[in-house]
């Protein structure tokens, strides 16, 4: 498994009980079908399985070939392979004709194309039946280093810490702007829902690589964007060989949260006007 497919992994023993929460929230049938769009090496495709178990189906598309090999280990071990397949492809073209399934979801996938999410969400509905849900989840906000709230504050304002919006983009095509991009892609009932996950001490080794990777992915390497200072603290904080290492306290803890975007899909003459 190569670096960044282990973080996902890592992060994913975090996100469980966040993404599991999203899914009861969506109350998805019982046998259903369903797309999971940009599923990375497919935990989150496994839990969507377990929701529409004992008949239910999903489908798994991701364009990196790598994760997609990951996904499909992960399935096989997990004894539910049966009923979860997956497919290279990409979100801007979907491989799938229209109304193929039930629903449709993405996890920090779809939402996370900035400069065209109105297009993106109308592909999406395109291959899910008028009546099914589509949703996206996409992270929004996290605390991860308790006392620090003025580093975290500048990481945030980096590059990486505000991908993949940029500074002087339109503020509309923000992702906690996407209840305006369901509108205007001609979807019912839209609504949205944050969920929240924490994390505290003591943690066990798994957790607190798990924690480790969320850090690395969330921030980078922000030294270019921070001043000398707060890099020194940032390390300080941050690296695991440091004795003032954050993880190491035994009052830590931390949350990060999901924010949901759901609604139902209209006709196919309503989405293509």
């Amino acid at each position: 498994m190569n670096d960044y497919a282990q973080k996902l992994y890592l992060s994913d023993l975090l996100r469980e009980p966040v993404i599991r929460a999203a899914i009861r929230k969506l109350q998805l049938p019982s046998g259903s079908r369903g797309l999971d769009a940009g599923c990375g090496i497919g935990s989150h495709t496994l839990l969507l399985a377990d929701a529409v178990a004992p008949d239910g189906h999903v489908t798994g598309l991701d364009l990196s070939a790598g994760f997609l090999a990951h996904a499909r280990e992960i399935a096989n071990k997990s004894g539910h392979s049966e009923r979860i397949s997956f497919q290279q492809g990409n979100v801007e073209k979907l491989p799938f004709g229209d109304d193929t399934f039930d629903w449709a979801w993405s996890v920090d996938c779809v939402g996370l194309i900035p400069a065209k999410p109105i297009s993106l969400l109308k592909e999406v509905a395109r291959v899910v039946k008028p009546g099914g849900i589509l949703a996206i989840l996409l992270w929004s906000s996290q605390q991860l280093l308790p006392g620090y709230p003025l580093l975290e504050a500048r990481l945030n304002a980096t590059f990486p810490g505000i991908a993949p919006f940029v500074e002087g983009m339109n503020p509309e095509l923000h992702f906690l702007s996407a209840l305006g991009w369901f509108h205007k892609a001609g979807l019912n009932e839209s609504t949205a829902h944050t969920f929240a996950g924490s994390v505290h001490s003591p943690l066990g080794d798994d957790i607190r690589k798990a924690v480790m990777s969320l850090i690395e992915m969330r921030w980078g390497d922000p030294r270019s964007e921070i001043t000398r200072d707060d890099w020194a603290q940032y390390q300080r904080l941050c690296r695991p060989d440091s004795r003032d290492f954050i993880l190491n306290r035994p009052d830590y803890y931390a949350f990060f949260t999901y924010s949901m975007f759901h609604g139902k899909v209209a006709s196919v003459g309503a989405l293509k006007a």
